[in-house]
């Protein structure tokens, strides 16, 4: 059976994708990538000629992946569409949208296997767990199986699927790899909530890599590819402590690369920061998302302290180790005066780069439907933007308190850099929105996340790519 994986644009390596293609080309299936933002999907279709079209769609970018895949299955009308991620996930009547065929909930290897065989035999699939499909107008919903405790068990993703369609992600040094699934906070805004209860009683809520499995995978990279800097995407990596030691042990000899991963302020211990600095961290990312405790604890539900968090980015900072914060502006029930809240606190920790993000109200998050009882939200679902700090589409105090904080999002990190402008660029954000703003956004976190955060520095060419790929892409 033939696959056709599509992308809208490659900013980081698609993970989740990468993962399916592993098992689907090991049971003998061919597959490939098409990327829109450099090549024609329509035409790569009509050339490859799959069997399936398949998408990995997050909210917000739902409306592109259904309009795309209509124009592709007008040029091959006998196509299986099948679509996952996070937005059929948590919105599976998304089958029901006109030219999609079939939804996966939840983790997808063995559900895309079982879907493989099903074609190859010849037989109309039906009854596989994980997948909704549509046939005649009416709906086939199947349950979702439970998920693979044992990360140790599933192959590497696939990223030869991505370098041989994207050579500047495979000849840059810095890659991305994610050690673990799950979370076990109920952050409100967060969708790990949602996946929590569509898997209640099938898995742990955390689930991580042995550590011989990470260095086995960061190994067969490093041999294989340019790789001079790791970067983790796990929402945790430092929950256990005998792990991290494993780690420090046995990832400077085998591996010997620097890395950045992210961690949670109740979990920073000096002990833990030790570890890492031994195992090779170099920088942590650490969510801080508001300055008011009575909006991140009783709307958040983060359950932390300014004073928890200021004391993790002391022994981050004291461990010799950089630190990213990450901040959300333009909260429900929040305002401009708490999101100077969130800039005080940014000062207190001391960041090497601030990175703020405009609030999404993702429905079907607990936050997401707060905002929507209460009258926050103007617009629709399909209003919500792909890019989470370009604009809010919640409601505020007045039109100009909205733009000053939007604009004000793109001027946040300058402030905590230089405490003295905060000043300044709250009366810029009073002004009306400009280039200049996006513009100065982009300049100062590509220069402070590849100088500071990934601090890799790429051939000449490469940077250049880079650098015309960051200003394209949010």
């Amino acid at each position: 059976m033939r696959f056709l994986f599509i992308e809208k644009q490659i900013d980081y390596e698609p993970l989740g994708l990468l993962h399916l293609s592993s098992v689907l080309r090991q049971a003998g299936h061919q597959v490939r990538l098409a990327v829109a933002a450099v090549e024609d999907p329509v035409a790569v279709a009509r050339e490859w000629q799959p069997n399936v079209l398949g998408y990995s769609v997050y909210t917000g970018s739902q409306t592109y992946y259904r309009d795309l895949n209509l124009a592709i299955k007008a040029a091959l009308p006998g196509v299986l569409s099948v679509f996952g991620g996070p937005h059929p996930t948590y919105f599976p009547e998304f089958v029901e949208e006109p030219g999609v065929d079939a939804v996966c909930l939840g983790e997808g290897e063995g559900a895309i296997l079982d879907l493989a065989h099903a074609l190859e035999r010849g037989e109309a699939p039906a009854n596989i767990d994980n997948w909704w499909f549509k046939r005649d107008g009416d709906v086939e919903r199947n349950p979702v199986r439970p998920p693979e405790n044992d990360l140790d068990r599933l192959p590497f993703p696939d990223r030869e699927l991505l370098f041989e369609r994207d050579s500047l992600t495979r000849q840059s040094g810095i890659k991305h790899f994610i050690t673990s699934r799950g979370c076990p906070y109920d952050c409100t805004y967060c969708f790990n909530q949602a996946l929590g209860k569509l898997y209640r009683g099938m898995a742990r809520r955390l689930r991580q890599m042995s550590v011989g499995r990470v260095i086995e995978e960061v190994r067969g990279v490093q041999d294989r590819y340019p790789l001079q800097f790791v970067v983790f995407l796990d929402d945790l990596f430092i929950v256990h402590v005998e792990w991290l030691r494993e780690l420090a042990a046995r990832f400077p000899a085998e591996v010997g690369l620097p890395f950045f991963c992210n961690v949670r302020a109740n979990l920073v211990t000096a002990e833990k920061m030790a570890l890492l600095k031994e195992a090779g961290c170099v920088s942590v990312g650490m969510g801080l998302e508001t300055g008011n405790e009575a909006l991140r604890n009783a709307v958040l539900k983060r359950n932390l302290s300014n004073e928890q968090i200021v004391d993790a980015s002391r022994l981050i900072r004291e461990a010799g180790i950089r630190l990213l914060t990450t901040n959300m502006l333009g909260l429900p029930g929040g305002s401009l005066a708490h999101d100077l809240e969130t800039l005080a606190l940014n000062h207190a920790c001391k960041p090497a780069y601030a990175n703020a993000f405009l609030y999404q109200p993702y429905p079907r998050t607990e936050l997401g439907e707060y905002a929507r009882e209460n009258g926050y939200v103007e617009g629709s679902l399909d209003e919500i933007d792909s890019s989470a700090w370009e604009r809010s589409v919640l409601r505020f105090g007045s039109a100009a308190e909205k733009r000053q904080i939007e604009n004000f999002n793109k001027l946040f990190a300058l402030a905590v850099e230089w405490p003295w402008t905060a000043g300044l660029m709250l009366r810029l954000a009073g002004l009306p929105p400009n280039g200049l703003y996006r513009l100065a956004y982009k300049l100062w976190k590509g220069y402070a996340v590849k100088s500071r955060i990934h601090p890799y520095r790429p051939p000449f060419r490469e940077f250049l790519q880079t650098v015309g790929r960051f200003m394209k892409f949010d």
